[in-house]
C-alpha cells in the first residue's frame, strides 16, 4: 500500500472540499497530469492527503486510477476518490507541484484516532500543529 499527497488548491478548507465533491455528480475524483506507475498499490488500501492552506488536513479512500480527458481533449489520469472525507492530524507543508508518494510510516493519523483533537476548530487544529502541541 501507498498514499499520495497532493494540493487541493483553490479550496479554503475541509468542508468547502466536501462541497465541491457533493455538487458533482458520480463518485469524487481528483484529475491529474500524471499516472501513478504504483497504482495498484495505491488502489489497495491508499488515500489522497489533501493539502489545504499550507497544512495536510484531510485524505480520501483512492478506489481507482483511470486513463480520463481534460477538458481540452487531451489525456490525463482520475483518481477515483471515496465519498468519504477523513480529518487528519494537521501538519504544515510547503507548496510543491503536483503530487508526491506519502509512505504509510509517514502518513498523518486520522483524527478520530486522537481523541478530543477531532473537537478543535480547525484553525486552532492547524496553530497548534505549527507549534508542535498536537
Amino acid at each position: 500500500m501507498i498514499h499520495l499527497i497532493k494540493l487541493c488548491v483553490g479550496v479554503r478548507d475541509v468542508a468547502h472540499l466536501a462541497a465541491i465533491h457533493a455538487a458533482r455528480p458520480g463518485p469524487p475524483r481528483c484529475h491529474t497530469r500524471n499516472t501513478p506507475k504504483r497504482a495498484a498499490e495505491l488502489c489497495d488500501g491508499g488515500s489522497l492527503y489533501w493539502v489545504i492552506g499550507g497544512a495536510v488536513l484531510a485524505r480520501q479512500r483512492v478506489t481507482d486510477v483511470a486513463a480520463d480527458v481534460w477538458d481540452d481533449g487531451s489525456k490525463c489520469c482520475a483518481l477515483v476518490l471515496d465519498k468519504e472525507i477523513v480529518r487528519v492530524a494537521a501538519r504544515g507543508m510547503r507548496a510543491f507541484q503536483g503530487w508526491r508518494y506519502l509512505e504509510p510510516k509517514d502518513a498523518p493519523s486520522d483524527l478520530g484516532a486522537m481523541g478530543d483533537a477531532g473537537e478543535l476548530p480547525e484553525e486552532m487544529r492547524r496553530a497548534l500543529a505549527a507549534l508542535a502541541l498536537l
